[in-house]
């Protein structure tokens, strides 16, 4: 009886942490401009802003769903908001959409999360668990990096700058409100937020 009591007990101390995302700050509580009207223009649309990565984000939805178990599987893994791996990847790929056999950017990028082999050695298939995990895992070498830079900002500010780094790198990152200049657009991290919170609304 003792011993079972001890088991239930480990069980729930495992099961308290087992499935968290939240090691990195949460995109909810991120306030963003959203897209810029340069990004905007380049999807078709007339309008800029959270409204225009929400309309991106929205158009992405069915394809994304085909990898929401996967996305949700290595965020839990890694302890990353599942909603945050579906922002980037919307932004990157649009779901895989724009990609010809897994690669874009001028085959330069690799996989939903766009891997540029000239920093990385791409792993797995392109719409892979482990290409997910590598992906994911460069974001958190990245968010750790502007931990380290910019020690005083909050975790929610530090997951935006390494945002803004899966991008443009960490030495792009100078302040808080000027990261995304230099970014693709100049507003990277901002899309990839507003996109990520649609996310988080649907189920990510």
């Amino acid at each position: 009886m003792y011993s079972m009591l001890v088991l239930l007990g480990l069980t729930a101390l495992l099961g308290a942490s087992e499935g968290r995302t939240d090691c990195y700050g949460s995109v909810n509580r991120i306030n963003t401009p959203g897209a810029s009207c340069k990004t905007a223009k380049s999807e078709g649309l007339s309008y800029c802003g959270a409204k225009a990565s929400e309309k991106i984000a929205e158009r992405d939805l069915g394809a994304m769903n085909q990898y929401k178990t996967l996305i949700k599987k290595v965020g839990e893994k890694l302890c990353v908001e599942p909603a945050v791996i579906a922002g980037i990847i919307s932004r990157e790929s649009h779901a895989g959409k724009i990609l010809k056999n897994g690669w874009g950017d001028n085959g330069n990028g690799f996989g939903l999360m766009q891997v540029d082999k000239k920093s990385h050695t791409p792993e797995g298939r392109w719409n892979s668990e482990t290409h997910l995990t590598q992906g994911t895992n460069i974001l958190i070498m990245m968010i750790k990096t502007i931990q380290g830079k910019f020690r005083r900002w909050t975790r929610d500010q530090q997951l935006k700058g390494g945002i803004s780094a899966y991008n443009a790198g960490a030495n792009n990152v100078r302040s808080y409100d000027k990261m995304d200049i230099g970014t693709t657009h100049d507003d990277y991290s901002n899309d990839v937020v507003a996109r990520a919170q649609y996310y988080k609304k649907h189920g990510y």
